[in-house]
């Protein structure tokens, strides 16, 4: 079997470090120089705990190998030319401007991987589409490939992946389900080998290529639902003077709703949630469809997003010149992923009021990287304790397990005005209201 991934982000890394460790020799195409070569050193380009060790452990092995093209890689005397070649695909698809999914990325490896396939005399070309992409995508993607791979047969599959941001190893090792959708017996049973070897088989769904498409979508459209309707409650819960930590637990109690995805904050953010329920509501709109309760959380979401500078500018009133200490820039706990994250939104709208703002992000992300989502000059700390200093108050963003950690004597020490306004309910009301800070989270049944 000749086993390639195409793209070394949090899917397509994940996925080859993983089918390497099972002992497959699979070829992560990466087209980045940069990046190249910090793989090829064993490190990953972003935080995901237990990858590196599974990176390193793959080089050793020569299990996993990383290449800047197709051709590169099958270029190799280990490839078997009587194989079919089998390529993840996990590249990019980003919003395009209508809100839908912008499938070229997959367009351009499809006709590289077939060109490479064809000079390389192998016989036959599978590519299994990981990236998220809408119904439709997966035929478009076969007919790109098949524009340059002559006669190279080339057959397509759909294993939408799963992983959540910080859990990836985890998720991707001990999955909870392993969807696999196509209309070819031969390339499905080809793809659900691969995973047969470390997942139940009961765990491995095979269905309709468009049905695999539809789910990881129903699927991110369905916790956003989640989220966004305790976030709604929550806000009601603070008129009310509910707690929506004990309305959590009472919901989360029914067996039939369960416990995840029912914490209240300031929204969903990361790449994910928000693009999947675009392409969704686009898809919904291209077929006639009226997408009426995904469109309504897509804009719970956005209310819930500016929550917390709503509340910061209520209690203090102008923000000119006020320090701010921001906890967690990264969408949330456990990842270093900036993108449509609460944290930056937050010190974006500070900075536009006046403010000065003092970030603390525990997972350290390159600093020319934070700054180019910052529309202004924030002060970004090397610890929380740093971040505190001075500041009138204190605003948390994401849910790291260190922000918990900290003393509410330790934040009433260092606050100068000891107001905090927690928007991931990592804190108990009494606990700080007793070390004599106004404290404020979301739905804790009390509205500043």
């Amino acid at each position: 079997m000749n086993l390639i991934v195409v793209g070394a982000g949090y899917v397509g890394l994940t996925a080859a470090a993983v089918f390497a460790e099972r002992g497959n020799v699979v070829s992560v195409l990466e087209k980045d120089s940069a990046r190249l070569a910090l793989l090829r050193a064993g490190k990953a380009p972003f935080r995901e705990p237990g990858l590196e060790a599974l990176i390193d452990r793959g080089l050793s092995s020569e299990r996993l190998r990383f290449h800047p093209t197709a051709a590169a890689a099958l270029r190799n005397e280990t490839v078997d030319r009587a194989a079919p070649l089998i390529a993840f695909l996990a590249v990019g698809t980003p919003a395009d401007e209508q809100g839908g999914t912008n499938e070229a990325e997959l367009h351009v490896v499809a006709r590289d991987l077939g060109a490479a396939a064809l000079a390389a005399g192998i016989s036959e070309l599978i590519l299994v589409i990981k990236s998220t992409a809408p119904t439709g995508a997966a035929g478009r993607t076969a007919d790109a490939a098949r524009a340059t791979s002559g006669t190279t047969t080339v057959r397509v599959v759909v294993n939408p992946e799963f992983l959540r941001a910080g859990f990836a190893v985890q998720d991707f090792m001990q999955p909870d389900r392993v969807v696999v959708g196509g209309s070819d017996p031969s390339s499905v049973g080809r793809v659900v080998a691969l995973y047969a070897d470390f997942v139940p088989a009961d765990r491995i769904l095979v269905m309709r290529e468009a049905s695999a498409a539809l789910v990881k979508y129903a699927a991110n459209a369905m916790l956003a639902t989640r989220v966004s309707f305790m976030n709604e409650m929550a806000n009601l819960a603070s008129e009310l003077g509910a707690d929506i930590e004990e309305v959590r637990l009472g919901v989360g109690s029914d067996p039939r709703i369960g416990g995840e995805y029912l914490h209240a904050g300031i929204g969903y953010g990361g790449s994910c949630l928000p693009k999947d329920l675009s392409s969704l509501i686009a898809a919904g709109a291209a077929h006639g469809v009226e997408m009426g309760v995904a469109r309504a959380v897509e804009l719970a979401n956005e209310r819930q997003s500016g929550k917390l500078f709503s509340m910061l500018s209520q209690r203090m009133g102008n923000l000119q010149g006020c320090r701010i200490a921001v906890w967690g820039l990264s969408f949330k706990g456990g990842t270093d992923d900036l993108r449509r994250s609460p944290g930056i939104r937050l010190a974006n709208e500070l900075l536009a009021a006046g403010a000065r703002v003092a970030a603390y992000e525990p997972s350290r992300p390159d600093e020319q990287l934070v700054r180019k989502h910052l529309m202004g000059d924030v002060d970004i700390t090397s610890s929380s304790a740093e971040a505190l200093r001075g500041a009138d108050a204190l605003a948390i963003t994401a849910d790291w397990p260190e922000f918990r950690a900290v003393a509410p004597s330790e934040i009433d020490a260092a606050l100068n005005r000891k107001i905090v306004f927690d928007g991931r309910n990592l804190f108990d009301p009494v606990e700080m209201r007793s070390a004599g800070i106004e404290y404020f989270g979301i739905g804790r049944g009390e509205a500043p």
